[in-house]
């Protein structure tokens, strides 16, 4: 009952803010200790870290185990309280671009051009004189009432999608090959020759996450710019997901949009919530010197390659942290070597310590379950699922306080060794 009561208060105060005319942003400010669910913008820090340094490579201190997340980017003390977080953020965001994946260039909200052709969403973004049409189909639910939550598929949704039907979610997937192709591989392909790059021609170390993540932000533009009347889509309830390479663009598009009030990132593998560093220890996965480095920068690997990796001034479990104070939900299997569970496992149970510092650890969650094909989610899973689709997307009070991995993983992989800032 007390619960029940305390959920109604909460529902009151936003709707009393909601007709005074707060944003979303400040409405949902309204919610546990102040910290919101979700933001109105992409990039609450993009006026914190406006000239980022970065430490010269041969410079680099070398970190046998995983930075610590809270630490400024000079060194010089660390992240105290929520309000700072932004500005540490951000920061993050700055390096994991410089070093890993290139430049996610800003759009300014009049260079976009966005409107409806009956239910697919028609996105024009306008750079340099050159034009980038997205289109996005969006399955609407044939019950409920609009504005609708929505979850988009990267690549594909290979969840079940009687999750979303069944709640009325509205249901949309981003096509990445409207930027960029999955491997940049091909006669008419390579680096350079995309979509994206016509229009910025000048990033030619880009990796295939920074644009795909940069091609996902201005879908989300385009649906902010018509509103929800045009759209019949709740901004401020909006998921991604993705499966294998689309899970680490799930992550990859929900950690660099502020925007995504939820990330479930299925099976991701390495370079995805999978530690660098903790993955050069294990057996046969993917790992910082066994990638698609049409991914990634290439001069990742020349950087960082090898035992050079301990030099990388952050990691996995960073990407993971730049999801704060929004909800993730990792799912793993390890049954598939090559995933790297035991890292993310680790990464994951770093990257909780950020959630935990502020009093939300129910919004980070993981569930590592043997047993099923790759991207096939077992039966066994779908209550850890539908807890977050749940709690996330529909505002339900449900259990997010998921911990579950192998039995064997706590002794094994001691992530309390690799944080020792904990």
């Amino acid at each position: 009952m007390k619960q029940t009561l305390c959920a109604f208060t909460a529902y009151c105060i936003l709707q009393v803010l909601g007709f005074m005319g707060y944003p979303a942003s400040q409405q949902l400010m309204a919610q546990k200790k102040n910290i919101p669910f979700v933001y109105d913008v992409e990039n609450t820090g993009a006026q914190l870290v406006t000239q980022p340094t970065f430490t010269p490579l041969d410079q680099l201190k070398e970190e046998t185990t995983l930075p610590n997340p809270f630490q400024w980017s000079n060194g010089k003390g660390e992240v105290k309280n929520f309000k700072q977080w932004a500005k540490r953020r951000a920061e993050i965001a700055f390096e994991i671009q410089h070093y890993e994946i290139g430049l996610k260039p800003t759009v300014a909200m009049e260079d976009i051009d966005a409107r409806m052709s009956d239910d697919t969403l028609i996105v024009d973004v306008h750079v340099h004189g050159q034009t980038l049409t997205l289109r996005s189909k969006i399955f609407y639910p044939t019950g409920g009432t609009a504005p609708y939550p929505l979850m988009i598929g990267a690549s594909m949704n290979a969840l079940p999608n009687k999750f979303f039907t069944e709640r009325n979610i509205a249901m949309a997937t981003f096509s990445e090959r409207q930027v960029n192709s999955y491997s940049q591989m091909g006669k008419a392909a390579g680096r350079g020759n995309y979509a994206f790059d016509k229009l910025y021609p000048q990033l030619t170390e880009n990796g295939a996450y920074s644009e795909w993540a940069w091609g996902f932000s201005r879908l989300l533009d385009g649906l902010q710019k018509l509103g929800p009347e045009v759209t019949k889509i709740d901004m401020s309830h909006i998921g991604v997901t993705g499966c294998s390479y689309a899970g680490k663009m799930a992550l990859f598009c929900g950690a660099f949009d502020e925007r995504v009030a939820l990330i479930i990132a299925q099976e991701p593998g390495g370079g995805g919530a999978a530690s660098w560093r903790v993955s050069r220890t294990l057996g046969n996965v993917e790992n910082l010197d066994r990638t698609d480095y049409n991914w990634f920068k290439e001069s990742l690997k020349v950087n960082f390659g090898e035992e050079k990796v301990n030099k990388l001034p952050h990691d996995r479990h960073e990407l993971l942290a730049m999801c704060c104070p929004r909800a993730v939900l990792l799912l793993g299997n390890p049954d598939y070597e090559w995933l790297a569970d035991p890292s993310m496992y680790v990464s994951a149970n770093a990257a909780l310590r950020v959630w935990e510092r502020f009093g939300i650890a129910d919004r980070m969650g993981y569930s590592i379950v043997a047993g099923h094909g790759h991207c096939q989610l077992p039966e066994s899973q779908y209550p850890e699922v539908e807890a977050f689709i749940d709690k996330f997307l529909l505002g339900k009070e449900t259990n997010t306080m998921i911990r579950i991995a192998p039995e064997d993983y706590s002794a094994r992989y001691k992530w309390e060794d690799w944080a020792p800032w904990k």
